[in-house]
């Protein structure tokens, strides 16, 4: 048997994996060494991935075949962040972007650089994030060729999850207060995990327990009748002995952890968006069960009614009933934000360049230091434009779409839980992303960007474990 030789690129799957689950651990890589590990190593894995297809080692997966358009599209817009770099003459800039030539001419009347971006050295570093998370996605889409790696990269997410949902709680319910190996200065008293930004854990939490939800509901076809109670004694204990068991207990600590952030529009939005994939589940599944619905139900009920009123849901909801204009200026940044768009509507100022630019539209009302929007629609609008901001819509409904397809169409518990979870996990980013600014972390856009990727997979990928077994033992 030839088994090593059948699986070249097992070793950089394994790679991928630990990447994943390396971002969230430093800050969540939202530092410049950080985020600077994860290019190199995905430009690492990228490098090998292509030496091994060129030694025809590999070749392309039906699931990057199926995300054909995705992947256009994905290469579209990091084409469209690099133009916004180039040098321009007067004449073209005046046309594409005035305000961005106002701005060149204001610093140098005889400067020969002019780009649309406004802040060409952070374009060059939002420029090669974006490689990156289109190299995660290739990466996701190349990678996941079986049930088994992707049952692997399924678990892999959620022990992820589970272990900065644990860090988290242990570190705000021992008041020890440590982050990543740095003592905690913000946010204390609430669970961040190794993140800065407790929204920025519950985003995380969210997509992680999507991912567990999913492998919970693969799990149900499992399932057999009982028709005894010395059969369904016998389930019960091999239920509480089984994976299944371990894992609804991994998602119910996550769901402390996410309570423990007090985090108002993460707890919204994991709740909002189980409900609504939920219903999309019964609505447009062939194949829904009444275990399912019993799933979902249990899901909510348990989470709210008991693990939230125990670790402090209440805070949550004060938090949310405390919420007034008043108390916050997102308002007052979104209006802003807004004007600054107006201006900057087809070309942006740049991508990363919001901070930038921002000053020049604040009122005396927003105090602080405003680097982000807290809101990613409008701070990519801002920065990239109507046209920039199509391409990433583009890329985040047709991902969805097929996602809904895949729920709809396979058979195959494992594609359905995890059509599920992507579903799931995109919808609570997106509704996140209103009132906050996950999709800047580096950490958490990658992950959202691998629950893109699942989509595809779950739709594309085949069910040859069962044939790849026989031929092995004929051998």
């Amino acid at each position: 048997m030839h088994t090593r030789n059948a699986s070249p690129d097992k070793r950089l799957f394994y790679a991928f994996c630990a990447l994943l689950v390396w971002l969230p651990l430093p800050l969540a890589s939202n530092r410049a060494w950080a985020w600077s590990i994860m290019e190199v190593w995905t430009a690492c894995l990228f490098v090998l991935w292509c030496w091994l297809y060129f030694r025809n080692k590999v070749v392309i997966s039906k699931s990057c075949t199926a995300a054909r358009y995705v992947l256009l599209f994905f290469g579209l817009w990091l084409v469209y962040i690099a133009l916004q770099l180039m040098p321009l003459s007067s004449s073209i800039l005046s046309q594409l972007s005035p305000l961005s030539l106002s701005h060149w001419s204001a610093l140098d009347n005889n400067s020969v650089v002019a780009s649309i971006s406004v802040d060409p050295k952070l374009t060059q570093v939002s420029l090669l994030l974006g490689i990156s998370y289109f190299l995660i996605f290739f990466l996701t889409l190349a990678l996941v060729t079986n049930r088994r790696r992707l049952k692997t990269l399924a678990i892999t997410l959620v022990c992820s999850g589970l272990f900065q949902a644990v860090y988290g709680a242990v570190m705000t319910m021992s008041n020890w207060e440590y982050g990543f190996f740095v003592k905690k200065t913000l946010y204390l008293g609430v669970a961040t995990g190794t993140f800065v930004n407790r929204n920025h854990l519950a985003g995380y939490l969210e997509m992680t327990m999507a991912i567990g939800i999913g492998l919970l509901i693969a799990s149900l076809a499992t399932e057999s009748g009982a028709t005894t109670m010395k059969r369904k004694l016998l389930n019960l204990f091999r239920l509480l002995l089984s994976a299944k068991a371990r894992l609804r207990l991994s998602l119910v600590m996550m769901v402390i952890a996410l309570v423990l952030t007090h985090s108002r529009m993460g707890n919204t939005a994991f709740f909002v968006s189980l409900f609504i994939t939920g219903v999309i589940g019964l609505v447009f599944s062939k194949h829904a069960t009444r275990s399912m619905i019993v799933l979902l139900v249990s899901l909510v009920i348990i989470d709210i009614l008991i693990v939230g009123q125990w670790f402090g849901f209440e805070k949550v909801q004060q938090r949310l009933e405390q919420t007034s204009e008043m108390s916050e200026n997102r308002d007052e940044v979104y209006r802003y934000g807004l004007e600054q768009w107006q201006d900057y509507r087809v070309t942006g100022s740049g991508l990363g360049s919001f901070y930038a630019v921002f000053p020049q539209y604040r009122g005396v009302d927003v105090v602080g230091y405003n680097r982000e929007a807290h809101n990613d629609y409008l701070q990519f609008a801002t920065e990239t434009g109507v046209i920039g901001l199509v391409l990433l819509a583009l890329i985040t409904l047709v991902s969805l779409t097929a996602a809904i397809l895949a729920h709809y169409r396979r058979r195959d518990p494992l594609m359905r839980g995890l059509s599920f979870a992507s579903i799931m996990g995109i919808l609570a980013i997106l509704i996140h992303s209103t009132v906050d600014f996950n999709l800047q972390i580096p950490a958490n856009a990658a992950t959202f960007v691998v629950l893109l990727a699942l989509a595809w997979v779950s739709l594309s990928l085949r069910n040859n474990k069962i044939k790849s077994q026989v031929s092995l033992i004929s051998q």
